[in-house]
């Protein structure tokens, strides 16, 4: 994956002489003791970090924590006090002032938390808005506007005013807005905290689906960390104006950095964050005419299993799974054959599955099958090893932890 977008050792402090804030930074003051002593505010601190080409970047926090002024930086919304923003290789900021410009109108666009629609408009103008403020002309405006509303499923609105429709409505508006703009970076400042909870599911749902079509580069911004691990392909925590860990979602419930990301995760339903790469075990199999009841036997006793897997005699297709106490009853009524004890109606599952997916299968009592999306066998998931994972961690890390990121570095 290429990098699209990279930060390096980002800071916004707020205030005259900033200099005064980054000699206590360094003296190791914290945020609040530096606002006592000089009335600076660090709005970032030290943020680094690289987001690739068709990922999505969540960047999670609660109030006051920066995420915020972070996103906002990444367009030139907000001057970084220090720090370095690229995108595709050239510098955002402190560089040309028409390259610049060029690189927020054509490369990012931003979605924000509320919806920022002009109300005398009609749908479709408030989509091709920004279009219009390009330059581009009229019938290519309406086509595109056309084509974007389409793709949120608001093809048939595209001539009412936004007071006819709901605020997801209306959020689906802005995000078609963006997509108009044909940017391969967007920039989401907390776009869902406004609607109700279902409609905010949806958007999440929604979002998802475009995102396997579209492939965009995303930054989304939000203070709700079920938000963040649904949509995240990695996940920031930020504290104070720091990143305090940066991981996928199986990272950060699995691995908390600190007390305070713990904090977050204690209550997380594991089913739904960890996959079946996290339970899987190695292919071990036997096969169709080169193993026996004896041969298959004493595989599983040497492999210390229950049940093993049997392939054809080519290796290629799964035939059925084979349990011990079938294969013993079966060698004293059916001789040495493996075909008397398979059983072929056995559980499977796609490789990407969640945990809470497995839970019909696990009650089978067998081994699941994992399968990848053609179809070909990568493992087994024993029903014991589901359960383990989603037992919670019950060791307690000190409160003074040293801080750490998984993942890119970041401080």
């Amino acid at each position: 994956m290429s990098t699209k977008l990279k930060v390096e050792r980002l800071y916004k402090i707020f205030g005259n002489r900033p200099e005064k804030a980054f000699q206590l930074l360094e003296q190791g003051y914290c945020k609040e003791k530096i606002f006592d002593e000089t009335g600076l505010t660090i709005g970032v601190q030290d943020a680094s970090f690289d987001v690739g080409e068709g990922e999505i970047f969540v960047v999670m926090g609660l109030s006051g924590s920066g995420k915020s002024t972070l996103v906002r930086m990444l367009n030139g919304l907000i001057e970084p006090t220090s720090g370095k923003v690229f995108i595709d290789g050239a510098r955002v900021t402190q560089g040309d002032a028409l390259k610049l410009r060029d690189i927020r109108r054509n490369k990012v666009s931003m979605v924000f938390q509320h919806f920022a629609l002009f109300p005398h408009k009609t749908v479709a103008q408030n989509v091709a808005y920004g279009l219009k403020v390009k330059g581009i002309k009229a019938a290519e405006r309406r086509e595109r506007a056309r084509a974007a509303l389409e793709q949120v499923g608001l093809g048939s609105y595209a001539d009412l005013r936004p007071g006819a429709l709901s605020g997801g409505m209306q959020q689906r508006v802005g995000l078609a807005r963006s997509l108009a703009a044909r940017t391969e970076i967007l920039l989401m400042d907390e776009p869902f905290s406004a609607l109700d909870p279902l409609i905010r599911c949806d958007m999440q749902q929604e979002l998802i689906a475009l995102q396997r079509t579209l492939k965009k580069t995303i930054v989304f911004i939000t203070h709700d960390l079920n938000e963040a691990l649904i949509l995240g392909d990695r996940i920031a925590i930020m504290k104070g104006g720091r990143f305090v860990q940066v991981g996928t979602a199986e990272e950060i419930v699995g691995d908390p950095a600190d007390d305070y990301v713990a904090s977050f995760t204690r209550d997380i339903d594991r089913s739904r964050v960890f996959t079946t790469h996290s339970v899987m075990e190695s292919v071990e199999t036997i096969q169709l005419g080169s193993d026996t009841v004896a041969t298959a036997v004493e595989r599983m006793e040497a492999l210390g299993r229950d049940a093993l897997y049997v392939m054809c005699s080519k290796g290629e297709k799964v035939m059925g799974v084979a349990t011990y106490g079938d294969l013993t009853v079966s060698a004293r009524e059916n001789g040495n054959s493996l075909d008397a004890a398979l059983i072929t109606d056995f559980p499977r599952v796609k490789q990407e599955a969640r945990l809470f997916e497995l839970y019909p299968l696990a009650s089978q009592g067998l081994p699941i099958a994992v399968e990848d999306r053609n179809g070909r066998f990568m493992g087994v998931i024993e029903p014991k090893a589901i359960f383990a994972q989603l037992h919670a961690r019950e060791e307690k890390k000190p409160a003074d932890a040293v801080e750490r990121t998984s993942g890119d570095q970041a401080p």
